[in-house]
């Protein structure tokens, strides 16, 4: 009987969004066991003890709970002592965290090696597996290479995957960052791919597959042992199947034959069935996710320079640099920060250069009020309107306009 829970994190692992999750999972440890961050899915990145560092301390410190890094950042360059140690400290854990890098490198260097069945032995004892972001897409049966299709520009494509799912019952496809949104003027839903992608890539599976689409700060725990799916964070979980698919909010529960087979629901609220395409022609549902804010400051500020609100602009500007301050403390995902830095500074260009040109409009402006009134106090005078005439001098004069009659016309200065 499997025991364990497997929890599918669509972002955000480790940020504040995921802190009561992580919590709630370590609950289940036992007092001997570790709890353990693998950093193979990064291995390959200059910065990977860096991101090992980062997620012991946000543990440390936000989730209040000890980790040990368990290093196995290649096959090939793994020395036989340091795998065997790592080896020994996952037979022994009872709390994995995988996360950030690229799932078809994390797919090469674990597939031949017994990580995975030691990480689904792990589950089967009753103990949590964590797999984030680029490691939840080596879960399944088949593995998106992201970065090959999005940043390369290879064909579209799958990738065996670990399949510890499989392994445990569980046959499907795992895509975290259902709803991204980061493309702003392109559709990076669906893992990056956008619709037409991810409309082509969902053909190329075997029939039946069933396709589990995780929001971004967001969780799907699988429990085993009570074959429920548990939904936490702040966004959906969508299950999709041969074009439809039916979509869970946080808080709901999901009965496992409702994810094999599209039936059994736990609730009346557990999930409400659309037709075929229907969240791919929805827009993003992050509620209150990290871009929905800044994307939200960044609207806001670009309707402040369009109405020349300085004001309204400086605390846009205010309102973006303070959450930015806040994804630090949270430790918001690096790459979110940095992207959101750029919108930041493109605020702060925009700002000055608007400034600028409101600045060049005020002389304009002005010349252009105080030469008509001069022109009407002339017409006035020719008209031997002369208290009409007087009125207008006066008023310029407190506005520190001086007028001046001459031979060729009237004449001011200021």
């Amino acid at each position: 009987m499997i025991r364990g829970a497997v929890a599918l994190v669509g972002s955000g692992e480790l940020s504040g969004t995921m802190v009561e999750t992580h919590k709630w999972l370590l609950e289940r440890l036992k007092p001997e066991e570790k709890a353990l961050f693998l950093d193979t899915p990064a291995g390959f990145q200059e910065n990977v003890d860096l991101l090992s560092r980062r997620a012991v301390d946000f543990f440390e410190k936000q989730v209040l709970h000890p980790m040990e890094v368990a290093s196995f950042k290649a096959a090939e360059a793994a020395a036989e002592e340091n795998a065997e140690r790592t080896y020994h400290l996952l037979g022994e854990a009872g709390y994995v965290l995988l996360g950030p890098g690229s799932p078809t490198y994390a797919v090469r260097q674990l597939k031949q090696t017994p990580i995975p069945a030691l990480l689904s032995a792990m589950v089967t004892r009753g103990g949590c597996l964590t797999v984030a972001s680029a490691a939840a897409l080596t879960a399944g049966t088949h593995t998106l290479p992201v970065y090959e299709i999005y940043k390369v520009g290879e064909t579209l494509h799958w990738v065996e995957g670990l399949n510890i799912l499989g392994n445990l019952g569980l046959d499907l496809v795992v895509i975290p960052h259902w709803n991204n949104a980061e493309g702003g003027n392109h559709d990076t839903r669906f893992c990056y791919m956008g619709e037409k992608r991810f409309r082509a890539l969902e053909e190329q599976l075997p029939a039946g597959t069933t396709i589990l689409g995780i929001d971004e700060h967001t969780a799907c725990v699988l429990d085993f042992h009570s074959r429920l799916a548990y939904i936490t964070g702040i966004g959906r979980v969508t299950v999709r199947r041969s074009g439809s698919e039916q979509v869970y909010n946080r808080g709901e529960q999901i009965g496992f034959e409702q994810i094999l087979q599209g039936s059994g629901a736990v609730e009346e609220k557990g999930g409400s069935e659309t037709d075929s395409g229907s969240f791919l022609d929805r827009s993003s549902g992050r509620d209150s996710s990290f871009w929905d804010r800044m994307h939200a400051i960044e609207a806001a500020f670009h309707r402040a320079l369009d109405q020349k609100d300085p004001a309204a602009m400086v605390t846009r500007l205010l309102e973006a640099d303070g959450m930015l301050w806040q994804a630090q403390l949270d430790l918001e995902n690096p790459e979110f920060i940095s992207q959101g830095r750029e919108i930041f500074r493109e605020m702060i260009v925009l700002a000055g250069t608007g400034i600028d040109q409101a600045a060049a409009e005020i002389p304009r402006k002005f010349e252009t009020l105080v030469g008509g009134l001069v022109e009407l106090r002339e017409k006035h005078r020719q008209e031997k309107k002369y208290f009409e005439a007087d009125q207008i001098r006066s008023l310029l004069h407190k506005a520190g306009v001086v007028v001046e009659d001459t031979r060729e016309g009237p004449r001011w200065r200021s």
